[in-house]
């Protein structure tokens, strides 16, 4: 395995052949967007709304938290209903009773099957039907459709207002009273609601599938999977046989070639080197970092909460000033500023190490200020949602300042601009201390792969500046799937690999030639499934056959370097009993293993239910994504984020001695709680929606009627059980660092 030019030309060629496909499709979804119509009229002319009613109704409805409020397509929350299903439903039955008074003079209720059956077919004739004009940008609807749009706006105004009418609705979805206070800005709102789900009845022109790919099952209008979604489905599930099958005879064949292992060092070879100042800084990292894990897992409860009383905390009104959107969308930044900020320490400890142990000039200046400036965009950030969700910042400002209504990237967009200029503070923090070794003499490959990875989590966050406030949500979802999955899934994947072969190397139990080759292999397998596998998110956001084609072939393959995570877990396991200094390792390596399964169970197995596109047709925006997500982000990215802290623990506090009891519960109720949190709770409710939206249509699934059942509402409070032991295990992990950095004082000896 040491031929480390066939290693990297395969890498660099799957690089560059994702990445072109990756491109080329993505410029077909700028050419294939729904188009946002110039103007909405009746056949007789009468003007409904214009492409700049439509855009500001979009950003009334990113300024109540967007996606943390229901879903679009499919993304976002899952108390609330999706708008566009729900809209869609909603406007078709106005129709259909419209049509049956003007028809026949009475419901269509009452009418007879034959009747139903003709007034059901003219609605598909009405809706499947594209009366967009490319040349006039004109969309032309009929008298009849435009009275069941009225009817349907009628409804969201009053729903978003403060109507008393709807004060138990509004609960059961999780909403505070008037959500949306301008009467004008509810009015837009519902015109981006109507254009959502004008793009998923209608047909592409001379195509007989939506630009949605026929989302959400819609049977009134024959929304109903398409065959290429049956076809791609099958053959994504083929590739994963195949691709399995192939990983385990190549693992089998290319596992005779490893070299023996080295004979672990007699001492820490770690701990002989003296901390440079930047090092010994990191104790404030990783306490941020298990601070705002403990506010996370805190939200976490109380948004999961909401799920079950809708606007109250056991009996208390919260709503009014913590509502449900506000709550999630902190709970969703939290995670995502405590895990990117103790990988930035996890690089920063390896820094001094790579060069020699010593620290370049002004490195622990960089370090407080690199630190500072995180603090400053987290508080920013918290602040400028709370304003934009209460309604205290100018419209105008709400973007930029409050929320973009996005989720993962809820953060304002002056506040993401922030958050850049701090990540690339770190790159240029972490390319100062690796150049100077990059030039010295020997094998540099581990490092160039460990170079390479930090570059590409400095820059690739910045894929979420190609989209704008009034951007077609199509090109948006395309770029914040950059982030949230290429960047996120994809690159700090990498460079969580690389980092562990790092460490691994440099405490002497692995070679450089085993750690460099393994890396090398991990990188290109996660790589040529994760980047063209970003489509996977995108079967339904208005976008091409082809675009579903991609995402679902490669997709699969991104569940196969999965499987010998098992293998992985062991390695690190087995560790621990290489020499007796690695017991003072035990926990982090403990946390590594947690990773590896939560890797194979999370990301593959709960992954892989909700990719292929036949699943994610029926189950997109149901709790089944919740449950890969839970177990994905924190199973995998948490515990390696704790995992890192815990280690850099161990080395600023040479004679600190981890309180197995502490640590013990820490890792074993984080693990069972996120379980039950997952098996007893979020699964359960997701596989019964999965039938529900299967037999009757996504709206059903979403609907007040359906999840406002005894069963269910059963259902969301056993989730307590779990959470309650997952937040002791929490604050089990979150005590022990905060005793290490700030109770624990380390003897001059150690120092």
């Amino acid at each position: 395995m040491a031929n480390y030019k066939k290693l990297w030309w395969s890498l660099i060629s799957i690089l560059m052949l994702t990445f072109a496909l990756l491109g080329y499709f993505g410029t077909e979804i700028y050419r294939q967007a729904p188009p946002i119509p110039a103007e909405v009229v009746t056949t007789s002319g009468e003007l409904l709304m214009t492409e700049e009613t439509i855009l500001n109704g979009q950003t009334a409805w990113q300024s109540v938290g967007g996606m943390q409020l229901g879903s679009i397509w499919g993304h976002g929350a899952y108390q609330a209903p999706d708008w566009t299903a729900d809209w869609l439903h909603r406007e078709l039955e106005h129709w259909l009773e419209l049509t049956a008074q003007a028809e026949y003079g009475q419901s269509f209720a009452s009418l007879s099957r034959a009747e139903k059956n003709g007034l059901e077919f003219a609605l598909k004739e009405e809706y499947r039907y594209n009366r967009y004009n490319p040349s006039s940008k004109q969309l032309i609807v009929s008298a009849t459709r435009a009275e069941a749009i009225a009817l349907t706006a009628d409804y969201y105004q009053r729903l978003f207002g403060d109507d008393p009418e709807f004060n138990e609705t509004r609960g059961n979805f999780a909403m505070k009273n008037n959500t949306l206070p301008s009467q004008l800005r509810r009015e837009e709102m519902t015109q981006f609601f109507f254009w959502t789900a004008w793009a998923a009845a209608t047909n592409r022109p001379d195509k007989e599938v939506t630009y949605t790919n026929n989302w959400p099952h819609e049977p009134l209008i024959d929304n109903r999977p398409t065959a290429e979604n049956l076809v791609w489905s099958l053959i994504s599930i083929i590739l994963l046989v195949a691709g399995v099958g192939g990983l385990v005879w190549g693992w089998a064949f290319l596992r005779k070639k490893d070299e023996v292992e080295p004979k672990a060092p007699a001492q820490d070879p770690l701990s002989l080197v003296k901390l440079t100042p930047s090092q010994k800084s990191l104790g404030k990292y990783i306490f941020v970092v298990v601070a705002l894990f403990s506010l996370q897992v805190f939200l976490g409860g109380f948004t999961a909460h909401y799920t079950i009383e809708g606007q109250g905390f056991y009996g208390i009104n919260t709503s009014d000033w913590l509502p449900y959107s506000l709550v999630r969308t902190w709970h969703l930044q939290a995670a995502m500023f405590w895990i990117a900020t103790a990988f930035l320490a996890a690089g920063l400890f390896l820094a001094p190490i790579i060069n020699g142990g010593k620290d370049p000039r002004f490195q622990k200046l960089g370090v407080d200020l690199l630190f500072w400036a995180l603090v400053l965009v987290t508080a920013g950030t918290f602040i400028g949602n709370w304003l934009a969700i209460a309604h205290l910042i100018p419209q105008e400002l709400s973007f930029w300042f409050g929320h973009q209504g996005y989720e993962y990237l809820d953060l304002g967009r002056f506040w993401q601009i922030l958050k850049f200029v701090g990540i690339l503070l770190w790159l240029v923090l972490m390319l100062r201390g690796m150049t100077p070794a990059l030039k010295g003499e020997g094998d540099k490959n581990l490092l160039a792969l460990f170079t390479a990875s930090v570059v590409a989590v400095g820059l690739f966050y910045g894929a979420g500046f190609f989209y704008g406030e009034r951007t077609n949500l199509s090109i948006m979802e395309y770029w914040r799937w950059w982030v949230v999955h290429l960047w996120v899934e994809g690159f700090f994947e990498v460079f969580a690999t690389v980092s562990l072969s790092v460490i691994f190397y440099n405490l002497g139990l692995v070679t450089r030639t085993t750690a460099t080759a393994a890396s090398l292999v991990a990188a290109s397998l996660f790589l040529v499934g994760g980047v063209p596998g970003t489509f996977h998110h995108l079967y339904f956001s208005g976008t091409t056959t082809p675009v579903m084609a991609v995402g679902a072939t490669f997709s699969a393959l991104e569940v196969v370097p999965l499987i010998v995570l098992g293998y992985e877990a062991w390695s690190n396991w087995r560790l621990q009993h290489s020499a007796p200094w690695m017991q003072r390792l035990k926990w982090p390596l403990m946390f590594f293993v947690a990773v590896a399964f939560w890797n194979m169970l999370g990301a593959g197995v709960l992954g892989f239910m909700i990719n292929p596109p036949i699943a994610l047709y029926y189950i997109q925006g149901l709790n089944t994504t919740p449950t890969h997500a839970h177990a994905a982000l924190f199973g995998v990215y948490g515990f390696l984020a704790l995992g890192f802290c815990l280690l850099i623990l161990r080395y600023i506090r040479p004679n600190l001695h981890f309180n197995e009891k502490l640590m013990s519960t820490a890792f074993w109720w984080l693990n069972i709680g996120l379980v039950l949190m997952l098996f007893t709770s979020l699964l359960p409710i997701g596989l019964i929606q999965f039938y529900a939206s299967a037999t009757e249509g996504l709206w059903y699934a979403r609907s007040e009627a359906f999840m406002q059942q005894d069963f269910l509402h059963l259902l969301r409070w056993i989730r307590t059980i779990g959470d309650v032991v997952f937040i002791v295990g929490a604050l089990a992990v979150s005590w022990q660092v905060f005793h290490g950095v700030f109770i624990h004082k380390p003897s001059k000896q150690a120092q």
